[in-house]
């Protein structure tokens, strides 16, 4: 492999924005969610281990919403306290693209993970 072909990220070719996208869609796929909750549910399924900062997702928010495939109504329309995220017919098809395109990063990234841990740690998963 010369310079020009070199994988610059590792172990997966999915950027964090694209990860925490799919991760709302998918959250919002199943419920509503306002968007704290979304960024707490998020670490709470990946046990803690990484948060998305509220700087991530409510810019995230605010596009999805703009593109049409999320949309938001506030909880107190006077107070302004908490807007909640729906997701639409054509963020569920967005959803699904985006789903089936980044299942192959995923596998690749699973498998270099297991083959790191078992030739490094001796640990088999």
């Amino acid at each position: 492999m010369y310079k020009g072909e070199r994988q610059r990220q590792f172990p997966t070719t999915i950027s964090t924005t694209s990860f925490v996208k799919l991760y709302v869609l998918h959250l919002l796929n199943q419920r509503n969610y306002y968007g704290n909750r979304l960024k707490d549910e998020i670490s709470r399924r990946l046990g803690g281990k990484w948060t998305p900062s509220p700087g991530m997702i409510y810019p995230m928010l605010n596009n999805l919403e703009q593109e049409g495939y999320i949309v938001g109504h506030w909880e107190e329309p006077t107070k302004r306290t908490k807007r909640i995220y729906s997701i639409t017919d054509e963020g569920r098809k967005h959803y699904e693209a985006i789903r089936r395109m980044n299942m192959s990063s995923f596998d690749d990234s699973l498998y270099i993970i297991k083959k790191v841990l078992k030739d490094i740690y001796d640990v088999s998963v």
